[in-house]
C-alpha cells in the first residue's frame, strides 16, 4: 500500500476501512479533586453489611465520563459476593489489608497486603474475605452502573435471597453464575 491510500484510510476517507472514531465523553471532572481518606464522592458514604462495612465511591463514573468508577472498601464482617461475571467491564482490586481468598475462573488464589487482581470483562470471578477485617481498593472500567448496584446493596434490610441477587446483578449489567465461597470452610 502506497503512502497517499495509506493515509486515507488512516483518515476515514474509505468508509467502512479505518478504525472507528472513539466517542466523546458525555461529562468529565475539569479539574483534579481529592476524596479524603474518610470519606466518599460527592460527601456519600456506602454501608454494606447492616452498615458495618464502608464501601466508598473515591472517584465516581460522573467524573470521569463513564470510564472509571474507583471504590474503598473496609469489610468488618467475612465473606464475599456470589460467583458473577462482568461482561461489559473490566475489574481491578488491590488488597491493603486482611486475608482473601479469590477465585478466578476456576483457580484459587489465597492473597494479602500488596496483592493485585485484574480481571477483564467476562471472567467469572468471586472472593471471600477471610479474616475479620479487610481493606481493598477497586475499580471497574468502564463505570457501569456499579455506583448504583452498591446503593441498592446498601439499601437492602438484610442479605438477599438467590432469586433477590440474580435480580439486582441483571439490573445492574452482571450475572450471577453461582455462590460464593465459605469463608469458614473454603478459607
Amino acid at each position: 500500500m502506497d503512502r497517499r491510500t495509506f493515509s486515507i484510510l488512516m483518515a476515514g476517507g474509505v468508509a467502512g476501512t479505518a478504525a472507528p472514531a472513539v466517542a466523546a465523553s458525555p461529562r468529565q471532572q475539569a479539574h483534579g479533586f481529592v476524596t479524603a481518606a474518610t470519606e466518599g464522592r460527592f460527601g456519600e458514604r456506602t454501608r454494606l453489611f447492616g452498615g458495618t462495612s464502608p464501601n466508598d465511591i473515591k472517584i465516581s463514573g460522573q467524573d470521569t465520563g463513564g470510564q472509571l468508577s474507583v471504590f474503598e472498601y473496609v469489610g468488618h464482617v467475612p465473606g464475599g459476593p456470589p460467583l458473577h461475571v462482568h461482561p461489559d467491564q473490566d475489574e481491578i482490586f488491590f488488597i491493603h489489608g486482611g486475608d482473601y481468598l479469590f477465585q478466578i475462573g476456576t483457580e484459587r488464589r489465597r492473597l494479602g497486603a500488596g496483592d493485585t487482581v485484574f480481571l477483564p470483562r467476562g471472567e467469572p470471578h468471586t472472593f471471600a474475605q477471610l479474616s475479620e477485617v479487610g481493606r481493598m481498593l477497586f475499580m471497574f472500567t468502564p463505570a457501569g452502573d456499579m455506583e448504583a448496584y452498591f446503593r441498592a446493596l446498601a439499601d437492602l434490610a438484610g442479605p438477599p435471597s438467590e432469586a433477590e441477587e440474580a435480580a439486582l446483578f441483571a439490573a445492574h449489567g452482571m450475572r450471577r453464575l453461582g455462590p460464593g465461597l465459605d469463608p469458614r470452610v473454603d478459607g
